[in-house]
């Protein structure tokens, strides 16, 4: 099983003017991203806002990434949906495509209500594409508050094709019992840009996250800091990422991080609802203190 290295980016569906996918966008970010030395593309994911997206337009979607990346990073599909019916039709069709793996988030509204409960809907959807690696998705974002650690005990045992967690929590107990959960078989990318070093020092060997489409390099060098022990280069590069991430939280992680791609000629658009579009001046603001923070070097 191919575990994964380096940085992953979860990358923006960018829209048009009139809310449409700008398929011809997708080409410039997967350019972007290999040039900035990111390994792999989490596609459909929550950056890439594809619960707002329609089934035909995700199957589009990730057909552009499989061209778009020419064999140049680890491709991850999101197929998760409400619809258990909806994520059985994208993960069959990722199934068709030069993808590393599959992926899908606890279904939102009814969720799963135990650990036996998750891994029966993961098997499910893994086998739709039995010849993919399968990360459970996990984020507090779905609701679904369970713990990974037996997920993975449990899920050890029904799903052949399981690759790992992509683990979007700041609880670095629960990650650390994940990455040792069956003599440490399973591959757990971090996602949590803002906790990254400390994930690094937990024994993190990737991670996944939305400013490494616009910020990668500046993540490079904090690895290689941590990498050569120099934990006070690490912090200082932390402060330029504290800076990245108070705009994120002030004008909202996806749509501002939309108009972060415009620093490298990137247009990703605006954002679908019930996801609020920044004003023309909001994204003139986020891009003068996305530049404020320093992390373009």
């Amino acid at each position: 099983m191919k575990k994964l290295t380096g940085l992953i980016a979860a990358p923006h569906t960018p829209f048009d003017e009139n809310s449409q996918v700008n398929y011809g966008e997708i080409d410039k970010i997967a350019a972007h991203l290999i040039k900035d030395g990111v390994t792999g593309a989490y596609v459909c994911g929550t950056t890439g806002e594809g619960i707002h997206c329609s089934v035909a337009e995700r199957k589009a979607i990730a057909e552009r990434w499989v061209k778009a990346a020419n064999g140049q990073l680890d491709l991850i599909v999101h197929t998760g949906a409400l619809s258990i019916e909806d994520t059985l039709e994208l993960t069959r069709h990722a199934e068709t495509l030069d993808i590393l793996a599959t992926s899908a988030i606890g279904p939102c509204f009814f969720r799963p209500g135990s650990i036996d409960a998750l891994v029966e809907y993961c098997a499910t959807v893994a086998a739709a594409a039995p010849s993919k690696g399968f990360y459970y998705y996990h984020s507090g974002m779905s609701g679904v508050n369970l713990d990974m650690e037996q997920f993975l005990i449990k899920a050890d045992k029904k799903i052949p094709n399981l690759s790992g967690l992509k683990f979007n929590s700041p609880d670095l107990y629960e990650y650390q019992r994940c990455l040792r959960a069956c003599d440490g078989k399973y591959d757990i990318p971090f996602g949590v840009d803002e906790f990254l070093p400390a994930a690094l020092a937990l024994g993190a060997k990737s991670a996944v996250g939305s400013t490494y489409n616009y910020a990668a390099p500046h993540f490079h060098k904090i690895i290689n800091d941590f990498n050569n022990g120099d934990i006070e280069k690490v912090n200082r590069g932390m402060d330029n990422v504290i800076e990245l991430i108070r705009v994120l939280v002030e004008f909202g992680g996806v749509a501002a991080g939309k108009a972060a791609m415009s620093l490298h000629g990137i247009d990703a658009g605006t954002v679908r609802l019930p996801l609020m579009p920044l004003s023309n001046e909001q994204k003139e603001t986020v891009v003068d203190k996305m530049r404020a923070a320093n992390f373009l070097k």
